[in-house]
């Protein structure tokens, strides 16, 4: 099967997959209903998805266009947007170009569903999602901390997580 870019691939997923691409448009414009418009805060040729479909634009990938390697998942702190962007990666083990799927969600209830049942590569990359910012990935099998201990207070990697002074930095002075 020949390798989609991103535009292709969008066309394809609008007309098999009715209602789980977005579409991206300018930060100008103002708050968005959920699954309208969603602001492009970088414009990307990317695949925006909506939340609730990621399991299955995913699997879509996978099942159907053969891109069966999810690399990476990585999370974008909108900080003045209050929203998180999340990154996937996909590739054909064949090789050739990889494709992006990105999902946005509001940093105020950061949830999104899991893609560990049907992608278990993508379980330590939800754990770190979760520990660093936050993030509940809805039916994964045993989302705890990664990298932090267990009382840590916070998500470290938010942008708005105190980087002097909080109760972890001098503590003992």
């Amino acid at each position: 099967m020949p390798r989609l870019d991103a535009a292709e691939l969008r066309e394809r997923m609008a007309r098999d997959l009715p209602g789980a691409v977005l579409e991206v448009v300018p930060l100008q414009v103002a708050a968005a209903p959920p699954h309208g418009p969603q602001p492009g805060a970088f414009m990307t040729s990317d695949t925006l998805v909506a939340p609730s479909r990621l399991v299955e634009a995913a699997c879509y990938l996978r099942d159907l266009l053969g891109y069966a390697y999810l690399s990476d998942i990585a999370v974008v702190d909108y900080l003045a947007d209050d929203l998180f962007e999340l990154v996937y990666r996909f590739y054909h083990v064949e090789g050739g170009e990889g494709l992006t799927l990105k999902v946005r969600i509001p940093r105020d209830h950061p949830e999104v569903p899991s893609l560990t049942p049907a992608w278990p590569g993508a379980n330590f990359h939800e754990r770190e999602a979760f520990d660093l910012y936050g993030i509940v990935f809805v039916g994964h099998p045993f989302l705890r901390r990664i990298y932090m201990w267990d009382e840590f207070e916070g998500f470290p990697m938010r942008k708005d997580f105190p980087k002097q002074g909080d109760k972890y930095i001098g503590a003992d002075e």
